[in-house]
């Protein structure tokens, strides 16, 4: 199988529908060699996956949560002749699923986060209002629904949830509504909810993102514990990089990209002290473990906006792996928002 086979494929054997954004800095940041071990710890459709097998004979483990795009991705493994390794799982247990596959040290790092564009226009999936479906967001299919949590979260544990992930400023109002309006029927549906929650905000024609987006996000954050697991993730990154090795993360929205700027900002000894006159920082006294590849993030251009409108949002950071230990895990500050919402 030639590279060009491989790359001329999607995940399940037919033309390429997905392009992960940022691509070309993503490969450019990780710069693939030869006989190099690498991980994309989140699949999706395999576009970084398919770049990084085009780009040098090297070793790719690939890891997803979502059993449709491990199922939809046999056939890249298979035309990969033992160059991809693609395993069912989450990536902030990469160390582990790495390990088990006799990995102990990796060349570079990449993690593309949020919803794929597969996931977002099936109807199904219920990640979407673009579509009405199911209310569900599971990336795993597994575990309770984004139906569960609207159907039976209190009303002040809801509006927490949609206020601190979704950033909205009337998540009282928000969860308000959906409480009134469950008593009167289960919100099954993703239509449902963005109904509620637009007659809540209204929506002015001149308005771009449409009123339930902050709401959605909120959830699906929520639903699959997203920042926790980014947090687990990038510990667990600077655990397998050896040194030399590259992590290049994708953000789509400011909580992720805060906590990954955070992250390569103590790492690489770059954090900021909130005073001068602050006590120096157990990160700051130690060796940095990261230098960082981008001093501010990379945004996508105008061409690439204009062909998907989704990649407007998107951030890329990278770093470095120096030859200092890991952090300690304990360290915090890495501004992974904390809730106090009992579970459902």
């Amino acid at each position: 199988m030639t590279n060009r086979g491989i790359m001329g494929k999607n995940a399940a054997g037919g033309p390429v529908r997905h392009v992960p954004v940022l691509l070309p800095q993503i490969i450019d940041a990780l710069q693939p060699r030869a006989s190099g071990i690498y991980i994309d710890a989140t699949f999706g459709a395999g576009g970084v996956t398919r770049a990084l097998l085009e780009s040098a004979q090297c070793i790719v483990l690939a890891i997803d949560k979502d059993p449709d795009a491990v199922s939809a991705g046999r056939d890249l493994e298979a035309a990969s002749r033992g160059r991809l390794t693609l395993v069912q799982g989450a990536f902030g247990a990469m160390a582990d699923i790495a390990a088990a596959k006799g990995i102990s040290r990796t060349d570079g790092i990449t993690l593309d986060l949020g919803v794929s564009s597969m996931q977002l226009d099936e109807a199904a999936r219920g990640f979407s209002f673009q579509n009405d479906g199911p209310l569900d967001m599971r990336m795993s299919r597994a575990g309770p629904s984004a139906a569960d949590a609207v159907n039976s979260l209190a009303e002040r544990d809801l509006a927490q949830v949609i206020s601190v992930f979704g950033e909205e400023r009337r998540a009282r109002a928000i969860a308000r509504a959906i409480v009134a309006a469950r008593k009167q029927c289960a919100i099954a549906r993703t239509g449902e909810l963005a109904d509620i929650v637009a007659r809540v905000l209204g929506r002015r024609h001149d308005e771009k993102k449409h009123p339930a987006t902050r709401t959605f996000q909120a959830l699906r954050l929520y639903v699959n514990g997203e920042l926790d697991e980014l947090v687990r993730g990038l510990f667990a990154a600077e655990r397998l990089l050896r040194k030399g090795g590259r992590l290049v993360v994708v953000t789509f929205h400011s909580l992720e990209d805060r906590i990954v700027k955070r992250f390569l900002a103590s790492r690489s000894g770059k954090a900021a002290r909130p005073s001068r006159h602050a006590p120096v920082s157990a990160a700051a006294e130690r060796a940095p473990s990261f230098a960082l590849l981008t001093r501010r993030a990379i945004t996508p251009d105008a061409d690439e906006i204009k062909r998907n409108p989704r990649a407007r949002s998107a951030r890329l950071r990278a770093g470095e792996r120096m030859a200092a230990p890991p952090f300690p895990a304990e360290i915090k500050g890495l501004g992974a928002p904390k809730l106090s919402v009992s579970s459902f």
